[in-house]
């Protein structure tokens, strides 16, 4: 029973406090005067009477009834009802009232007359209560007032007595009828559960207020702890608003500030940085205004007004919706139907009093759904002697999936969830509808979501079950209260409100306490029971269904995985691996793994070998990298036994735990898990507890009911705390011992388990310090525990310790104070006492400590073990003589941005990464290994360069794999386009990373040439490695003094005696006039007359001997062939030859980098050659080089004019500075030159006529030339051969041209056309003009210069091999390709050749005078001579070029390749390679112009820059020769056998086997090729872009061939039967054309095999292949008119050109396909269609390309055939082509084309014929026979019955072989 009232106050307006503006209330009385003992009377009641101020009044205001509700110190709420009315002021002067304590007196008074006044004060009557029965105090202090106002003749004093001394039942359902006396009746109804809140209609009337959506927003913002301010005019509409948020939030109860009327006094409390629920007064809105965080809600005018820095979070999604939905159900029942045509009419919302009972069983669900299965997440720690629970948050999160749910962590982690479960948690109390609601609905609210229908019936159902509880009794006797009469509050003339009678009042409430206490107790027992848990949360959302659709096949896999690593079948738990890793990011998946793991570990299987303790922690970890510090799926905690059971042994003694390889996740050092953990264990050990000592009274009965379920830990408590009570004292005190030393016992274990995960394998490297947020871990730990005496001990341990061993204590020390803040926390929660929790402190050093002395153990053993499950390193094949430099270096072979290898989008298997080893060897650096992932097989992926052709190396960090930290890695890039992009593995050292880069970079740029592979080849590496020279930049001296000893240990015999003049550096080499000091090094020679400068090496031999030597040169023959003289002419010098070879630079005195022997003019003396050279640069003078064997027009090269000006003196190279006079002689003496080369030419004379302009057009168009065009606007462009040219090359297009290409205006052309062209450069040009009368001409053109090819270049090997991955790479290698204009650099070399070409072959010559005439002048003299002389388009021609013009013209090959020091600041410079991509331009124009393949192109391109060989090492032959390179190959040969020469290599190789020979290769004399030079035209070359990751690059021939192929062996064995040998090749591993050979390739390998086979000597390829051509030309000519069989067949052949291959007839008719090999019989070709143009069908096509005819003819003969239907009999020859598998009929034997073919494949049936109409007279009947096929019967017949017989017999066999 309880009160219905504490207290009964009159608050009056105190007049003396009046002058200060508002004036304040004051009490009057108040009854009892002395508190009651339970319950202490409240302050500031005055203040809440009138919260917006106490004020006087003009008139009088009619009475307001409210309720406040204060809460005390104790967070007890009072609620406090108002009744305020207004009484007149009296006039100020104070009237004194006699107060002689006598009632009657009193009454006397009252009824005297007061004079009516201006100013009304306000009064009021409160009644404080602990309890809410709002509508019981209205009518109370009604009752009062009414009594007052009307006079009626009842005791006040006596109905206040009677209210004061009232008592009530506060819960039970009871009804209890009360009077106060004054013939008033109430009837109070209580309700039944007091749990549930009591709102009658204020919560209908929020909604009404706000809207939904609103109310929502309030309704999270409370939950989340955000501040919510209420506005209205009206107080008691606050009161109700407040009541109706908190009856909302139900079951959670709100703990933070609760005012609903806030006076005006306290509005400062609104800046309080706590959460609250505020009402205030609307007049007081502007001081709201300045509220930043606070939510405020206008209940007059519906709005909810959230500010930008508030961010509320709302209900996670489904649920948001449906509570929308199920409460505009409720609120708005017409909406459903709002649309229908026939509306029904009944609807309508219910009363309010059930529209707000519906309302909260609306949210009631809500909470049900968002707290469904809480008590499963319950741990209960200890039982007696009270229950302590906490709440796994984490766990509960991570079952219901909402870990990432704001609001749900929020309304977690506020007070009111702490609240309710401290209220809520125990397992043994009275339930109330919510534990109904959440233990047996929460099913049927599943399975009803989305059913509106049944959706609404529920929440009704719970609605009843609500009002029922509010009000127990439907039919309520009526109140009878009396009320005033209507407006007497306007009286006039009104007595003031009556001083009551304390002694009356007082008398009255004694007496009624006194009857209290001897009444008897009204005990209500208290239905306690055991809670109910519900379904647990997994069997609520397993229904989600989606989330287990795949993962059945994944456990299953995570399963075999596990069961293969304990199995040791470590293959196939390697192939599994990747799919588990990548099932690891499942929960279920990580679930299964711990289970799989306990199981092994219940099986005794926890001590592993090393490599299944590899993979246990590999899967540990990947398990633990997705999960959260909070471990909401409870992983780390079933990994957490496991970690310390697994272990491998190091050695006798030493374990390693699973535990130290597992550390560095973030869980293990977040305390709220290891708080989560504790508890989970200590409730475990405690439900044990009780459940042994169960099981020991009831043995018996247990084994009769086996299958009972186990109890939960809540049950157990619960029927524990029903038993309590009636168990002893000693008995209580036992089990709290028991129950205390579980937990202090688990204290001492997880300190134990904490030291284990926190302290590193390594403990010197501290990893608490490290990880984040540790600091601060009590902020983050959600404990109300204070009274920590952790501080002082950990204090105290760390003041002893500080010195024991430094490097160690740090680590222990952290650790030892987390532990120590840990075990505080747990053991003051759990209520161990302070002793335990002392004893405890004590330990946990020594814990740590003796933990730490364990790991140094194993962290010293751990460092021996050798590193397992890696790979094996592959130890590359090497070349003969090359040597590793160095170990391979264990690596990871990362993938760039080419995508092939990754297997990215493109598909494809991912190759890379792979893992291997990096090896540095003399010659190249070299990567071998196999892919990392091992799905891809037993791949081995190798990639390899030359060191010589490295380009830059740059360091990176790579992470490679997802478990594996990698730190460091290097790029390397070469320009064979290889990149390797490796990171070194943990166990490489940094230091060994450094030496490798080195050692690296000494073979990449040794001292001197000699020190390149292609010289220390076969020698022992290590001298190479020695640092030579110490200082920066060796004088000249020391660097050639160092030579010479180098020479002397490397050379060997021949030269040990010579002194060496080494060439200075090229930086050094500016002006070679070297000071005159250095007598020992160098002598300058004493014939002035020539003034040579000669080194004194080459004058040992006899100067005869050079010569021989000279002449030997490939120049020299060439110069023979040509007829350019021979030697012997020059010496005897026979005068009719125009040229003649000089010997004027045979000791390279006039020019170094020239060759020795020179062709010039027979009428230019020597010494005037001296003089003409100072004028050219590198005093590279004119020399020819070619001559046109038709039109007898030569092509010479030289160096770039110096400048008129004195700069073009200075560099004149070779002389003392000459004077004024002698330059201008000397111009003098080049332009005769010019004109003796002019004059060379034999139709100089003939100056008129030829070279007129028509003259010079049809010759153009006549020339028998292939012709593709230089300009892209027609095919015939004639070319304005004068300055234009050069401005036109540059880009330029002065001529406006035609359609056709042709100039506009015929004047542009000079009349007649200059005998000599020079090309020069744009800018050296610029002063010379055009003299009329000389009859050369310069034409000026821009070209690029190094610097532009260079960084051309770069780009380019950027955009074919990216260094990393680019988003749209398709798009992005154009681009870049595009960037780079390498193409567009390859496309001007060949136009201006192109152009040359056309000069020389219209019988002008050419002087091309670019740059220093060693880099593009090469490049475009060599050009052309290749386009117009077939000659150097053989295998030999072609060498013969390079030698001649790139090398002993002085291409500085070992300067552009950047191979030594000097030259390595000047990068690299690829203007052979650009050479080379020209004539693979050409090539692909020309297929069949070129007797050498493809392939020899990208070989050279290899190789001459990885310095295996000495053919491209070194700038001229005159270095050379001081090498003794150049002619040392003679005496040296037997004794070495590798190859010194690139060119005796291939010669070799093409002997063995065609890999440089072009099969299409059919020459025409005399054929010039003129290819298209527009970039449209021009294609990548693949050897950019390709890659065999099987080998490394293919150009060294011997590793490639080091691989048999196995898998082509059966095939061998026997070639009849088809076998399906099925091989997949990967377009960047294999080598396809090894793998999967060309044709002809194939054929002769296998004539090889078979020759080996029958024991012959094998026939060189070349003589068979020559041989079958043979043969094929007189079986052609045999033939006659017959179209020649071919071996070759083309078919997409789009270009009609000869070039590629096809002959085209000029009419255009039926157009036949007809490629030959042999020149003679081409230009025969027939129509072989007869239709004009008609399209021959595929077989037609076929049949030219037959080996032979005869050898497809298994059978012929002739026939005679019934035609089809009404077609009569003929005589035709048939042919039975077994290979085919046909039957083919001709007109007759000499026929050649096919009138018909019978397909053998759809023959049914051969049967005897009959003879029909119409056939043969003459023939047997027995002749005949009949072929059905699936289309039709054929009828035939033969000479006679012999043949008949034949013929079926071979159609039979034919068919049956089939």
């Amino acid at each position: 029973m309880a009160r219905l009232a504490d207290y009964f106050v009159l608050v009056g307006y105190d007049p003396g406090k009046r002058g200060s503006g508002d004036g304040q209330g004051q009490i009057l009385q108040r009854f009892p005067e002395k508190d009651w003992e339970d319950n202490p009377f409240p302050q500031g009641i005055e203040l809440f009477c009138q919260p917006s101020g106490w004020q006087l009044f003009p008139e009088r205001n009619p009475p307001t009834f409210f309720v406040a509700v204060l809460t005390d110190i104790n967070s007890e709420r009072h609620y406090c009802a108002c009744f305020t009315f207004w009484e007149a002021v009296e006039s100020p002067q104070p009237q004194s009232h006699a107060r002689n304590g006598e009632g009657e007196e009193q009454e006397e008074e009252a009824s005297a007359l007061v004079q009516p006044a201006q100013l009304f004060a306000p009064k009021s009557l409160v009644l404080v209560s602990r309890l809410d029965h709002a509508e019981v105090f209205r009518n109370s202090l009604g009752l009062i007032y009414t009594i007052y106002v009307d006079g009626l003749s009842v005791s006040l004093e006596n109905v206040i007595g009677n209210l004061l001394t009232c008592t009530i039942p506060i819960t039970g359902g009871a009804q209890r009828t009360i009077s106060l006396g004054a013939g008033d009746r109430q009837v109070i109804q209580t309700p039944i559960n007091d749990s549930l809140p009591v709102s009658s209609c204020s919560v209908a009337l929020l909604f009404r207020q706000l809207g939904i959506t609103n109310v929502l927003f309030l309704f999270c913002a409370a939950l989340t702890e955000h501040k919510i301010l209420f506005l209205s005019s009206s107080y008691q509409r606050l009161t109700d608003a407040c009541r109706a948020l908190l009856a909302l939030m139900f079951p959670l109860k709100y703990s933070f500030t609760y005012v609903p009327i806030l006076p005006a006094q306290l509005l400062e409390v609104l800046s309080t940085p706590t959460p609250f629920i505020i009402g205030v007064h609307s007049i007081f809105q502007s001081e709201t205004q300045e509220l930043l965080d606070v939510v405020i809600a206008d209940l007059d005018g519906g709005t909810v007004n959230v500010p930008e820095c508030v961010h509320i979070s709302l209900l996670p999604e489904p649920l948001l919706q449906q509570t929308r939905e199920a409460l505009s159900m409720v609120l708005d029942p017409e909406l459903e139907v709002a649309d229908l045509a026939f509306p029904p009419s009944t609807i309508s919302a219910s009363s309010l009093k059930m529209q707000d009972k519906e309302i909260r069983a609306v949210f009631l669900r809500l909470f049900a759904q968002l707290l469904q299965g809480y008590r499963w997440c319950l741990h209960i720690i200890r039982i007696h002697p009270e229950p302590v629970i906490r709440f796994h948050k984490a766990a509960f999160l991570g079952q219901r999936g909402l870990t990432e749910d704001d609001f749900l962590t929020k309304v977690l982690e506020g007070m009111a969830f702490a609240g309710f479960v401290t209220e809520r948690g125990a397992p043994y109390r009275p339930i109330d509808l919510f534990d109904e609601l959440v233990a047996n609905e929460v099913k049927r609210m599943k399975a009803e979501e989305g059913n509106k229908q049944k959706i609404l019936r529920h929440i009704k159902e719970l609605a009843e079950k609500l009002y029922k509880n509010e009000n127990p009794y439907p039919a309520v006797t009526m109140h009878k209260v009396q009320k005033p009469t209507e407006g007497c509050h306007l009286r006039l003339h009104q007595k003031p409100f009556p001083h009551l009678d304390e002694g009356t009042v007082q008398w009255i409430i004694d007496q009624a306490t006194a009857k209290l206490q001897t009444a008897p107790p009204a005990v209500k027992a208290e239905k306690k029971c055991m809670v109910p848990s519900g379904p647990p949360i997994t069997a609520i959302l397993e229904r989600n269904g989606n989330a287990l659709a795949n993962s059945a096949r994944r456990l299953e896999v995570v399963r075999n995985c596990i069961s293969y690593v304990f199995e040791n079948k470590m293959l196939e738990a390697k192939k599994l691996f990747p799919a588990v890793l990548r099932a690891m990011k499942g929960r279920a998946a990580r679930h299964c793994l711990t289970q799989e793991l306990h199981l092994h570990v219940q099986q005794n299987r926890a001590v592993l070998d090393h490599q299944q303790f590899d993979f246990v922690i590999r899967m540990m970890n990947c398990c633990l990298q997705d999960c959260t510090a909070m471990d909401e799926h409870g992983i780390a905690a079933a990994l957490l036994p496991l970690v310390t059971a697994f272990c491998r042994k190091l050695s006798p003694g030493i374990t390693q735990f699973a535990y130290s390889c597992v550390q560095e996740h973030v869980v293990w050092t977040n305390i709220q898990f290891w708080e989560a953990m504790f508890y989970c264990d200590v409730q475990n050990h405690i439900r044990a507890l009780y459940l042994d000592s169960a099981e020991e009274n009831h043995t018996e009965q247990e084994s009769a009911e086996e299958p009972q379920e186990a109890k939960s830990a809540l049950e157990i408590a619960s029927e524990q705390l029903r038993l309590w009570p009636t168990m002893s004292r000693e008995k209580q005190q036992e089990l709290i011992q028991k129950e205390e030393s579980t937990v202090f016992s688990q204290a001492i274990h997880y300190a134990n388990r904490m030291s284990y995960l926190l302290l590193p394998l390594d403990t010197s490297k501290n990893r608490l310090l490290r990880s984040s947020g540790l600091g601060d871990v009590e902020s983050v730990s959600n404990s109300f525990v204070t009274n920590s005496i952790a501080g002082s001990v950990a204090e105290s341990y760390d003041t002893e310790s500080g010195f024991e061993d430094a490097e160690s204590s740090d680590v222990a020390n952290s650790v030892v104070r987390f532990i120590n803040r840990f075990v505080d926390k747990v053991c003051t929660e759990s209520g161990v006492t302070n002793e335990h929790l002392k004893g405890l402190h004590v330990m946990i050093p020594d814990i740590v400590q003796m933990h730490i002395e364990t790991l140094d153990a194993v962290h010293r053993e751990s460092k021996r073990l050798p590193p397992i499950q890696k790979p094996k390193l592959l130890r590359p094949n090497l070349l003969l003589g090359e040597e590793c430099v160095m170990e391979g270096l264990r690596v990871y072979l990362m993938p760039d941005g080419r995508e092939e290898g990754a297997g990215g989008s493109i598909g494809g298997p991912p190759l890379l990464p792979a893992e291997g080893a990096v090896f540095l060897t003399t010659y190249r650096i070299i990567f071998k290994g196999t892919p990392t992932d091992p799905l891809v097989g037993e791949q081995v992926v190798i990639r390899s360069f030359p060191i010589a052709s490295l380009t830059k190396e740059k360091k990176i960090s790579i992470q490679a794999q997802a478990d594996q930290f990698i730190q460091e890695g290097l790029q390397l890039r070469s320009c064979t386009f290889q990149l390797l992009k490796i990171a070194f593995d943990e166990e490489v050292a940094s230091d060994s990373a450094e030496i490798f880069r080195k050692h690296l970079h000494k073979l990449r740029y040794p001292q001197h040439v000699r020190g390149t592979f292609a010289f220390t080849v076969g020698q022992s590496p290590k001298q190479a490695m020695q640092p030579k020279a110490k200082e920066k930049n060796p004088s000249l001296r020391t660097l050639s003094k160092n030579l010479v000893k180098n020479a002397k240990r490397t050379i060997g015999r021949q030269y040990v005696t010579r002194k060496k003049y080494t060439p200075p550096a090229w930086e050094q080499r500016g002006s070679q006039q070297f000071p005159e000091d250095n007598e020992d090094e160098i002598s300058v020679s004493e014939e002035l007359d020539r003034s040579t400068l000669t080194p004194s090496s080459t004058m040992r031999p006899s100067e005869k001997m050079t010569m021989t030597h000279v002449v030997e040169r490939a120049c020299c023959r060439d110069y023979q062939r040509l007829g350019l003289g021979t030697l012997s002419s020059s010496l005897t010098r026979s005068k009719n030859e125009p040229f003649r070879i000089s010997t004027v630079n045979r000791m390279y005195a006039i020019c170094r980098s020239y060759p020795g022997l020179l062709i010039v003019p027979q009428s230019i003396q020597d010494n005037t050659i001296q003089r003409i050279s100072r004028c050219y640069r590198q005093s590279r003078f004119p020399v020819v080089c070619w001559r046109n064997s038709r039109t007898k027009a030569v092509l010479l090269r030289s160096g770039g004019l110096h400048g008129k000006g004195v700069v073009g003196l200075f560099k004149s190279q070779n002389a003392p500075t000459p004077g004024p006079s002698q330059a201008d002689s000397t111009s003098l003496e080049q332009e005769k030159y010019l004109q003796a080369v002019i004059n060379s030419m034999p139709h100089y004379s003939d100056a008129s006529g030829r070279n007129t302009l028509s003259g010079f057009t049809s010759a153009h168009m006549s020339s028998a030339g292939k012709w593709g065009s230089i300009r892209a606007s027609g095919r015939m462009s004639s070319y304005a051969l004068n300055v234009e040219i050069g401005s036109r090359l540059a880009g330029k297009d002065l001529l406006g041209t035609q359609h056709n290409g042709t100039p506009a205006e015929p004047s542009f052309l000079r009349q007649h056309r200059a005998s000599l062209y020079i090309i020069g450069d744009k800018s050296q040009l610029k002063g010379v003009k055009p003299d009329p009368l000389q009859h050369w001409e310069v034409v000026p053109i821009e070209v690029f210069d190094v610097r532009q090819v260079k960084a051309s270049f770069k780009k380019l090997m950027k955009a074919c091999v990216p260094g990393c991955p680019s988003s749209d790479p398709s798009v992005a290698y154009l681009r870049s390709l595009e960037d780079s204009e390498w193409l567009s650099q390859i496309h001007k070399i060949l136009q201006i050749s192109v152009l040359v070409v056309e000069l020389l072959d219209t019988g002008s010559s050419v002087l091309v005078s670019l740059e220093d005439g060693w880099d593009i002048t090469t490049q475009v003299v060599s050009l052309v001579q290749l386009l117009s002389d077939p000659y150097y388009r053989t295998l030999e021609g072609f060498r013969l070029l390079v030698e001649k013009e790139w090398l002993s013209f002085g291409h500085r090959f070992s300067h552009r390749g950047a191979q030594t020091l000097a030259g390595q600041s000047s990068g690299f410079a690829p203007i052979f390679l650009q050479f080379l991509d020209c004539v693979h331009q050409i090539h692909l124009q020309f297929p069949m112009e070129f007797e050498f393949s493809q392939y020899y192109l990208k070989f050279l391109s290899y190789h001459y820059i990885s310095n295996r060989f000495r053919t491209f090492l070194l700038d001229s032959d005159y270095e050379r020769i001081e090498l003794g390179l150049l002619y040392e190959e003679k005496g040296e040969r037997k004794g070495q056998q590798v190859s010194k020469s690139i060119w005796d290599y291939i010669d070799r190789l093409n002997k063995k086997a065609p890999i440089f020979f072009n099969y299409l290769y059919a020459p025409e004399d005399g054929e010039v090729l003129r290819p298209y030079s527009n970039i449209s035209n021009l294609k990548v070359w693949d050897y950019y872009t390709e890659e065999t990751l099987s080998e490394g690059p293919p150009y060294d021939w011997e590793l490639a061939q080091g691989q048999p192929e196995p898998a082509e062996e059966p095939d061998r064995q026997d070639t009849a039967a088809p076998q399906s040998k099925r091989r997949i090749i990967w377009p960047c591993y294999d080598n396809r054309s090894r793998v999967e050979p060309d044709a002809i390739s194939k054929l002769l390998e296998e004539l090889q095999n078979l020759e080996m086979e029958l024991g012959q000597v094998p026939e060189r390829w070349k003589d068979t292949w020559d041989k079958v051509k043979a043969s094929q030309r007189t079986e052609g000519r045999q033939e006659g008119n017959r179209t020649p069989s071919s071996l070759l067949m083309s078919s997409g052949l789009s270009h009609h050109r000869r070039s590629l291959g096809v002959y085209l007839q000029e009419s255009g008719v039926g157009s036949t396909l007809n490629l030959s090999l042999d020149s003679d019989t081409s230009s025969t070709s027939t129509p072989s269609s007869g239709k004009p143009g008609g399209r021959r069908s595929t077989s037609t096509l076929y049949s030219q390309f037959q080996m032979s005819e005869s050898e497809n003819r298994s059978y012929e003969g002739s026939l005679y055939k019934k035609g089809a239907f009404m077609k009569p009999w003929k005589s035709r020859w048939f042919v039975l082509d077994k290979t085919k598998h046909q039957l083919r009929y001709y007109d007759s034997r000499m026929d050649t084309e096919c009138k018909g073919v019978i397909d053998l494949a759809e023959v049914e049936s051969i049967t005897p014929g009959t003879p029909t109409m119409g056939a043969p007279k003459t023939v047997d009947e027995k002749a005949f026979f009949d072929l059905k096929t699936t289309k039709r019967v054929y009828n035939f017949c033969a000479q006679d019955v012999q043949l008949a017989q034949q013929w079926i017999d071979r159609i039979q066999s034919c068919l049956s072989d089939a």
